[in-house]
């Protein structure tokens, strides 16, 4: 599972970071769409709700199991009321939640892991970390990361980030063959 993880993750993050080395104008065009979208706040709030609803009917809540049910109806209730009274960078603070969501599962896949493609998923994961309790704590810091990436003045800082991304993908796709062998 750990090999199949990394073997994915850097998939994604190398297609994507080619794809901007590739095509930065319409991937820096959906950055700035992204920021703002309602479309995309609602796809991600509706998802990351979906996980925290089937991750709180599943785990173990120890002392408080018998509040299960009354926890389940505050998920949907403040989800809800999050995606209606929320407006202002909704999909940035919504990517946070699932950047949150997204850590524990590979945190504990790569707990007492030794070996090359466990450390980088747990870099990894807890620059998830780091970066969604500041995503959804406050969203406006990737507005102005993306104005300054996008920038035309800044094209090397675009192509940094980019070949960043690039590399840490395939030092993650390198590390999920590593542990299938």
């Amino acid at each position: 599972m750990l090999a199949l993880t990394s073997l994915s993750l850097g998939i994604f993050l190398f297609i994507n970071h080619l794809l901007a080395l590739i095509a930065p104008v319409p991937c820096k065009k959906f950055l700035q769409y992204f920021l703002r979208s309602h479309l995309w706040g609602m796809l991600l709030l509706t998802i990351s709700g979906i996980w925290v609803f089937l991750l709180v009917t599943t785990i173990d809540l120890g002392e408080f199991s018998h509040m299960r049910h009354l926890m389940l109806f505050a998920i949907i209730v403040s989800a809800s009321l999050f995606g209606w009274l929320v407006s202002s960078f909704l999909a940035v603070r919504a990517l946070g939640f699932i950047l949150l969501l997204a850590a524990r599962p590979i945190l504990e896949m790569t707990f007492l892991q030794s070996g090359f493609s466990p450390l980088l998923l747990s870099v990894l994961a807890y620059l998830w970390i780091i970066g969604g309790l500041m995503l959804v704590g406050i969203p406006y810091l990737l507005r102005d990361i993306i104005t300054t990436i996008t920038n035309p003045k800044h094209q090397r800082l675009w192509a940094l980030v980019s070949y960043l991304g690039l590399i840490y993908g395939l030092l993650l796709f390198l590390g999920g063959i590593l542990s299938l062998s």
